[in-house]
């Protein structure tokens, strides 16, 4: 005997409103990040690079880098490892909040045209980098982000090349979410991989990781060569340390 539609849609769990906001919140993540970094030339459709602990091991700076001062003179950390949330005062990068700790974790900067730099050497500073330089990212500040708080590779010059030549290198659709928790993956004093989850207005929960260098005194994002970094679904905030300012 064959299943009605309706009992076949209730056993389906593809088509439970939890999994449709879900994906719907992870297709936006995608967008907005292959929006926000220049794809190659013949690569529009390809998949977002992963950004784990061995590449970012591989694209280690110099051993100097460790030694590097906070470029604001933020105090550095010897722990290697964020077990627990830490107790953030938040702030909002247009619609998105952000932790913000100026005398400790960062940011230490904030330019006249609000970009936020300058985080500590620490796994706490590298967590608020992240949030900070997605928030950017996610609204309207692809260029400066791009100029100013990338680290140096083959994918950050390409995007300089196109900002000096006058093309669009940012924009689009933000999509609308909010921090709800995060990951600290790997941690050394020269590389470091965030994810963060996101929650959507309408509830649905996704999931981005991001690779962080330590140059020039401050944490830069390791733009990946096609795509903005690991993007994934999930149902809850299980596998996350739970972490929000809304």
């Amino acid at each position: 005997m064959s299943q009605s539609t309706e009992s076949t849609t209730e056993a389906n769990p593809f088509t439970k409103p939890g999994f449709i906001i879900a994906a719907a919140l992870v297709v936006a993540l995608i967008a907005a990040a292959v929006v926000i970094f220049l794809l190659p030339k013949g690569q529009e459709n390809a998949q977002p690079t992963p950004a784990n602990s061995s590449s970012a091991a591989a694209a280690t700076p110099s051993a100097s880098a460790a030694a590097d001062k906070s470029v604001c003179g933020l105090p550095a950390s010897k722990e290697t490892a964020l077990g627990t949330a830490p107790k953030s005062k938040w702030e909002l990068v247009g619609t998105m909040a952000v932790p913000t700790d100026p005398s400790a974790a960062g940011p230490g900067t904030v330019g006249k045209d609000g970009l936020r730099s300058c985080f500590a050497q620490s796994p706490t500073g590298a967590l608020y980098a992240t949030a900070n330089i997605w928030a950017a990212l996610f609204n309207a500040s692809a260029k400066q982000v791009y100029l100013e708080l990338s680290a140096d590779s083959p994918t950050r010059d390409k995007a300089v090349k196109a900002i000096n030549e006058g093309k669009e290198v940012g924009g689009g659709s933000s999509p609308k979410l909010q921090i709800a928790g995060f990951a600290v993956h790997s941690y050394t004093p020269t590389a470091a991989v965030v994810e963060l989850a996101f929650k959507t207005d309408v509830g649905g929960y996704g999931a981005l990781s991001t690779s962080l260098l330590w140059e020039d005194g401050d944490w830069k994002l390791d733009m990946p060569a096609a795509g903005g970094g690991t993007v994934r679904q999930i149902s809850d905030l299980s596998s996350f340390i739970p972490w929000s300012g809304v």
